[in-house]
């Protein structure tokens, strides 16, 4: 399948980290993800009801990043695939989440992880 549709930098303020204050204090995250699913129906309709509804899926997108918190990232990439895979039509997704403020002893210009996942 290789209609998809794209959400970038979905912000997310949250707590995982395994350190301590990482899971007391909220940082920020970037969450993109890419649902692939088949658009022919919503080309030919120009319905809604036909695709996957972008705005809803950032709102979803965020709550299940802001409402749990994890150790690693790659848990909260795991969980947002795992949303995104419960919607019709929907045959694969890749979560990326960057992590800018990293508590790394490095200047790194970003951190992140991808989860690619198929239905």
């Amino acid at each position: 399948m290789t209609d998809r549709v794209d959400l970038k930098g979905i912000e997310v303020y949250a707590k995982h980290g395994v350190l301590e204050f990482e899971q007391t204090h909220a940082q920020i995250f970037l969450v993109d993800v890419t649902a692939f699913l088949d658009l022919s129906a919503a080309g030919t309709s120009d319905n809604l009801d036909d695709t996957l509804d972008y705005g809803e899926l950032a709102v979803e997108v965020r709550e299940v990043v802001g409402s749990e918190s994890h150790a690693l990232i790659e848990r909260a990439a795991s969980s947002v695939a795992s949303a995104v895979l419960a919607h019709d039509g929907v045959e694969r997704v890749v979560v990326t989440i960057h992590k800018p403020d990293a508590p790394v002893e490095a200047v790194v210009g970003d951190i992140s992880v991808t989860v690619d996942r198929t239905r």
